[in-house]
């Protein structure tokens, strides 16, 4: 463990040193910056201060749900940049944050980002590596048992650690201008996936070893490190004057444990998300390939957030989701269970599915999901949204179907303010096993990229 963040700290050292006059510069207009906006008392000084203290760089005050049930995480962030030439650009970004629950996440995310100039009147989406360390341990997740008919008696505990330690790459295809429309990104990963599952036993239901096996929980006795490799294709157009937005995903995943082959697996992915914009001229911040979790720039070329001030236009966005995941495993091989997609409340990642469940309610090795959303501004950064969710988790390919979805439904506001991590508080109800509250401080900030995911 101590090795990795060494190597982390070794990185940001060469970081500073390789840019010291610029990042003493990056240091000075902060803290005047601060100083302007915390100097004063007074409700508008007081938001000014807080977007200063939240969203500037290169230091800044970090804060996340690290993971439903373990609380919200606070912290610090550091965030710099380097352009050797016109070409490139690179950005380092380190954060570590810690919950009262003592659940903790720390890491480093490096962005080399390829910016040609462009020699055509169309701007082109940029080349994007990513290289990337994160360990995040966790005290309490629940585990039901696998398969859709998990009964909630069967509730168990657990604490996990996982280290992630990968890299990854976006190549934008604007060779074929046949294509060119349709916003084409080819995707590749190689994550090195470090496990390590350990019991608890200070909740009111039994630790997970208490109840279950190696057989009725894969990989609960042992834990091998991971080489996991990914390609996938991604297409983002705008169509009909940017009022239908697609966000279509395709991904091939394979696990690879060269010293226990028996937890070797494949897994596919095909996520299709539909945005209909009621009004043209949306404000809605998205997230960024270029940015870095911690970063709400609002380009590549523009360090700026937008401000906390700043009056939202009028926005209304009605969705549709499709989202189908099912595992291969070969003849005598498993999915371990830390590994496969849950549905319920929110997952280990904070995406919320099937909201009036509890927490990681349904887990299995396949899994799909339909939700229906409408979102609309009502005053300032605040806004409304209903989500309906249909979906299930199957434990053989040949069942995920459309037979015995379970339903949710989930209403509430959000808020979304300059760079601020967006905040939903939902109000979640359907199914047969009650409702259910969630309160989620995203883990990015408004526009940065997601976190490498958890399973």
């Amino acid at each position: 463990m101590r090795w990795r963040f060494l190597i982390v700290l070794l990185l940001a050292g060469g970081a500073a040193a390789a840019q010291e006059n610029q990042l003493q510069a990056d240091f000075r207009g902060e803290h005047t910056r601060v100083k302007d906006s915390c100097g004063t008392f007074g409700f508008k000084s007081l938001g000014g201060c807080a977007e200063e203290l939240v969203t500037d760089h290169p230091l800044h005050i970090a804060l996340g749900s690290i993971a439903p049930q373990n609380g919200f995480g606070f912290g610090l962030a550091f965030v710099t940049h380097y352009t050797p030439n016109e070409s490139w650009r690179l950005s380092w970004d380190f954060d570590a944050v810690g919950a009262p629950s003592t659940s903790w996440r720390a890491g480093g995310y490096m962005k080399i980002i390829h910016t040609p100039p462009q020699t055509k009147l169309v701007v082109h989406p940029y080349t994007v590596f990513n290289i990337y360390a994160q360990t995040i341990s966790l005290q309490k997740l629940t585990f039901f048992g696998l398969g859709p008919t998990t009964l909630e008696t069967g509730q168990t505990f657990f604490g996990m650690q996982q280290t992630i330690v990968g890299a990854s790459v976006i190549k934008p295809v604007t060779e074929w201008p046949a294509i060119h429309r349709l916003n084409v990104s080819l995707l590749g990963e190689v994550n090195g996936r470090f496990v390590d599952l350990r019991g608890n036993h200070r909740e009111s239901s039994p630790s997970i070893e208490q109840i279950y096996t190696n057989a009725s929980a894969p990989g609960l006795a042992t834990q091998p490190g991971f080489a996991q490799l990914g390609e996938g294709i991604r297409m983002k157009p705008a169509l009909f004057n940017d009022h239908l937005q697609l966000n279509y995903l395709v991904n091939f995943q394979q696990f690879l444990a060269p010293s226990s082959s028996t937890y070797s697996f494949r897994r596919w992915t095909v996520d299709l998300d539909h945005a209909f914009p009621l009004y043209k001229n949306s404000q809605s911040v998205k997230p960024k390939d270029t940015n870095g979790p911690d970063e709400c720039s609002q380009s590549a070329n523009d360090e700026k957030c937008p401000s906390i001030s700043y009056s939202r236009n009028r926005e209304g966005t009605i969705g549709f989701r499709f989202l189908m995941s099912e595992s291969i495993a070969s003849a005598g091989s498993t999915v371990p269970f830390y590994f496969q997609p849950t549905l319920g409340g929110s997952d280990i990642n904070g995406n919320a599915a099937l909201s009036s469940y509890a927490d990681y309610r349904f887990r299995g090795p396949n899994l799909l999901l339909l939700r229906e959303s409408f979102e609309h501004s009502v005053w300032g950064p605040l806004g409304f949204t209903f989500m309906a969710d249909q979906g299930k988790v199957a434990m053989t390919r040949g069942d995920t179907d459309f037979q015995d979805l379970k339903h949710s439904f989930a209403t509430g506001i959000t808020l979304r303010a300059g760079g601020f991590p967006q905040v939903f508080l939902l109000f979640a109800w359907g199914g047969n096993e009650g409702h259910h509250t969630i309160a989620t401080l995203n883990t990015s900030l408004l526009g940065g990229s997601s976190r490498p995911s958890l399973f």
